[in-house]
């Protein structure tokens, strides 16, 4: 069983690749969250893979995945991993969820960084395009070793911390959950084709689309909308207006898996 979120792609990239090679289904961690549950139970035999894949946001996982951790009870002893998937580095996102995963009485026996191409154009543009390539093509490579590691059970920890993880995941972080969700520089453009695609990924149903879209007050920052829109419409505040826009190439596919629960 794999947990995963995913904004643009890269992370369900990541948990298909194992969840394929180790014979796990994905769940979703925005579609269990939408069950509104108290506690989500599930039962896992001795040894068993569970895995939390998700994207690094601002040096943490997205506030969605702590918070399902949180509400997570599962029985048996299974061999737990994390993989988080980011830019350049994680700073202190393991650990974090590590924690969370100890308040709900699990170990994680194993945790990996994957560096996948850069997607928060917020802050950034993303990467060129041979980076970009190149960054795919050694994601191949590691997640073999990742596979190899997580089929024999080993106890490994496999991070990019980066320069100064604890300022940035401890001073930086909470800043970014605290005061970069606000959506009010959120808008479409007169490119938009009222197409409503944005509407439906969004991971938190903030999105209605009317003659365009309209954003609510909830917000992850994993800016699915701004890179899934078919016509690059939508905008967050000036500074994306000249930024690339990036989906992994398998996205459509991926989604469509038959492994994928939503």
């Amino acid at each position: 069983m794999i947990f995963y979120f995913t904004g643009t792609g890269n992370s369900l990239y990541a948990a298909s690749a194992i969840g394929d090679a180790q014979g796990e289904q994905l769940i979703s961690i925005p579609a269990e969250m939408d069950r509104k549950q108290a506690v989500y139970s599930y039962e896992q035999k001795d040894s068993a893979v569970l895995g939390f894949v998700f994207p690094v946001y601002a040096w943490g996982p997205p506030a969605m995945v702590l918070e399902f951790i949180k509400k997570l009870r599962v029985t048996g002893k299974p061999y737990v991993f994390s993989l988080c998937t980011c830019g350049d580095e994680e700073g202190q996102a393991t650990r974090l969820l590590r924690k969370s995963l100890e308040g709900s009485g699990m170990v994680l026996n194993s945790s990996f960084t994957l560096k996948m191409p850069n997607n928060y154009v917020v802050g950034f543009d993303v990467d060129p395009k041979e980076l970009e390539e190149r960054k795919l093509k050694e994601a191949e490579g590691t997640l073999r070793e990742i596979n190899g590691i997580i089929s024999r059970r080993e106890s490994v920890h496999r991070n990019i911390p980066g320069s100064f993880p604890g300022l940035k995941t401890r001073v930086v972080n909470p800043l970014f959950n605290r005061f970069a969700m606000d959506t009010k520089k959120f808008y479409a453009d007169d490119k938009c084709i009222s197409c409503g695609l944005c509407e439906k990924v969004c991971p938190v149903h903030t999105i209605k689309v009317e003659t365009k879209p309209v954003w609510g007050k909830e917000c992850t920052q994993c800016l699915a909308c701004i890179h899934r829109c078919p016509v690059n419409a939508i905008q967050m505040g000036k500074g994306t207006e000249k930024k690339g826009r990036y989906l992994h190439p398998d996205l459509q596919r991926l989604e469509n898996s038959s492994a994928v629960k939503r």
